[in-house]
């Protein structure tokens, strides 16, 4: 595991030589060895393609390529962070909230009506994460931020989760999302519990959820 978690909001990742990891541009927050921090003008993996893909889609964050011999200490604005190993699966995220990733995962963009067919785009607009988020797959670790810190929850073929848009971070595993409305006359009256739009995954995976429903 490349990623090490120092306190809430700070990570320390381990540089090896032959090995690049990608980061978000000026979350260097110290660093010890021979360690180079180049911009990536591509935003990350996959060409120039990949590029166009990720700037058409609004996923294009800046980030930098960290290389070299060394020990990093990574954070951003103060947000809590969290790291997932991944083990072949696929992590659906946000690119801002990237704070760090390893080299050895691909990076992709998938369209949001791929998972939860309209519902999926009506959940982009909702929580106002667009239509299309960043994918992360293979085997690797990522550092991901978020506000107030983060929970995991397992997702199981028998207990789907329900998340409020707001609080969702990322998932992973073998998924399905999509929003569903509770719309009722207590809603319409307003005298409804104000959570009237949820977040339902089903499937085999985990969920990671913040301890808040402020957007970064």
């Amino acid at each position: 595991m490349t990623f090490r978690e120092i306190n809430s909001r700070m990570v320390e990742a381990i540089v090896l030589p032959g090995q690049q990891l990608y980061s978000q541009r000026g979350a260097m927050l110290a660093y010890k060895g021979d360690v180079s921090f180049t911009p990536n003008i591509q935003g990350g993996q996959g060409g120039l393609m990949s590029m166009i893909g990720r700037r058409v889609s609004g996923e294009a964050t800046p980030l930098m390529t960290v290389e070299g011999s060394g020990t990093v200490f990574f954070g951003h604005g103060g947000h809590h962070v969290h790291v997932i190993n991944l083990t072949g699966d696929t992590l659906y995220v946000e690119a801002d909230r990237l704070l760090a990733f390893e080299g050895t995962l691909r990076q992709g963009t998938m369209f949001m009506g791929s998972q939860g067919g309209v519902m999926g785009l009506v959940r982009g607009q909702v929580t106002g994460q667009g239509l299309f988020t960043t994918t992360l797959q293979g085997q690797g670790s990522v550092a991901v931020m978020a506000h107030g810190g983060v929970f995991e929850i397992p997702i199981t073929p028998q207990r789907p989760v329900h998340v409020d848009p707001q609080a969702y971070v990322a998932h992973h595993g073998d998924v399905r999302n999509k929003l569903s409305a509770a719309l009722g006359w207590r809603e319409m009256v307003g005298r409804g519990s104000g959570e009237a739009f949820q977040l339902e995954l089903s499937g085999n995976g985990t969920v990671y959820v913040q301890a808040s429903e402020e957007k970064l």
